[in-house]
């Protein structure tokens, strides 16, 4: 048995805490883009097109004029780039957005498809 005297003479290890490491930040995964691209019909006008860009995608009337003339031109046009989920939002609420009250034969809303961006 190791008396006082000896214990208080012996030296006790005390372990340092270790520094931790920094974490590494990492960078978010970047989510992959899709484009929402509206198509063309003949049963919205001008109008139609510029006012459901602004509410839905608040492009202002110039832009969503281009927009316009592009769909009419091309038979598409790009309104958004983003990823899928929102992309999806965004194309269910241009078929959503319902008729077009100046032209009498329009029956619904315009279409759009998402495509992946590249």
């Amino acid at each position: 048995m190791v008396s006082e005297q000896e214990s208080s003479n012996q030296a006790v290890a005390v372990a340092k805490p270790k520094k931790a490491k920094p974490a590494k930040k990492r960078k978010p995964a970047q989510l992959p883009a899709f484009h929402v691209i509206l198509l063309n019909d003949d049963d919205h006008s001008y109008d139609y097109v510029i006012e459901m860009l602004g509410v839905l995608f608040a492009h202002p009337a110039e832009k969503a004029m281009e927009m316009a003339k592009e769909v009419d031109r091309e038979g598409r046009v790009i309104v958004l780039t983003t990823h899928k989920e929102m992309a999806e939002f965004k194309r269910d609420q241009i078929h959503a957005y319902g008729t077009d009250p100046r032209v009498a034969t329009c029956k619904g809303s315009m279409s759009a498809i998402i495509e992946p961006a590249e």
